[in-house]
């Protein structure tokens, strides 16, 4: 039965049905929201801002006001008008780091499954030796030792996903290895870039998306920790990372500088976590019917 299903089953009518499946749960409905509504302050949100992100507009720390809907910042500038301004450069960085990231270890990952043993443990062992070090570790030494480059923070970050995601996959394609389409296709003398593009990553699609959802929410928190610890965008620049660590001094006079680009990382990671554990949830279901 499970050789029939996956004989019949296409990769495309699969992510559909997965697609399917996961929106039909009310919490991924939810997530999509959030998802959509941060996505959307942040791409479009400095066209709708009050003022410039670098304009001085009252004293420091202004309360809130007609003028002012989240009052001035420590310098003086609109609070609002930075926020609407701040959300390109952190969800911006995060997404291709991200997909730096998981790109590479998913090279790494099938490769590795596809390999003879020998070699598949030397790239596993080699895989856990970067496995070692924090992640949040080696992007500040690494930015801090090189400069702030925006492109370095990218692909620092991308290059700290890379050995988690190569894990993953390569567990998810060993499995399919053993499958006999697979052994099959190695008895015929497919070749293995065919074998890998045709046939190993089409079936570790559903832990592959879930792994993107995850590496993303990770994504956030590096590069805003990156930001908040002054080694990201520098000032006058409006980051949300950035914002935090400038008003932080301010909070308990101020606390919108500090409140609105925490609340909105929060959001954008709740809702991604939200579709991220429905994806997972609905990828369970689908291999469990297919396993019947």
């Amino acid at each position: 039965m499970q050789k029939k299903i996956e004989k019949k089953m296409k990769p495309k009518s699969q992510f559909r049905t997965l697609v399917a499946l996961t929106f039909k749960q009310g919490y991924a409905r939810l997530g999509g929201a959030i998802v959509l509504g941060i996505l959307f302050l942040a791409i479009f949100g400095p066209f709708f801002a009050p003022y410039t992100f670098d304009e001085f507009v009252d004293v420091p720390n202004a309360p809130r006001s007609d003028t002012l809907m989240l009052g001035a910042d420590y310098f003086g500038r609109d609070v609002y008008s930075r926020f609407l301004s701040g959300g390109r450069s952190i969800i911006g960085l995060s997404f291709i780091s991200t997909v730096l990231g998981v790109g590479l270890g998913l090279l790494i990952g099938l490769f590795a499954a596809s390999a003879k043993k020998r070699t598949d443990g030397l790239i596993m062992r080699a895989n856990d030796i970067l496995l070692a070090f924090p992640q949040i570790v080696f992007v500040l030494l690494v930015v801090s030792g090189f400069g702030t480059s925006v492109f370095l923070i990218a692909v620092t970050v991308g290059f700290t996903h890379a050995p988690r995601t190569a894990r993953i996959i390569r567990a998810a394609a060993a499995e399919v290895m053993e499958r006999d389409f697979i052994k099959a296709a190695i008895a015929v003398g497919e070749k293995r870039q065919r074998i890998i593009i045709s046939e190993l990553l089409p079936n570790v699609t559903s832990p592959l998306l879930v792994e993107f959802g995850l590496r993303m929410t990770y994504s956030i928190g590096l590069v805003a920790a990156v930001s908040f610890l002054g080694l990201g965008l520098q000032p006058p620049a409006a980051d949300w990372g950035l914002m935090i660590n400038e008003n932080r001094g301010s909070l308990t006079v101020q606390p919108w500088g500090v409140l609105a680009p925490i609340a909105a990382i929060a959001l954008f990671t709740i809702g991604v976590n939200f579709i991220t554990d429905s994806f997972a949830k609905a990828a369970i279901g689908i291999d469990r019917k297919g396993k019947e």
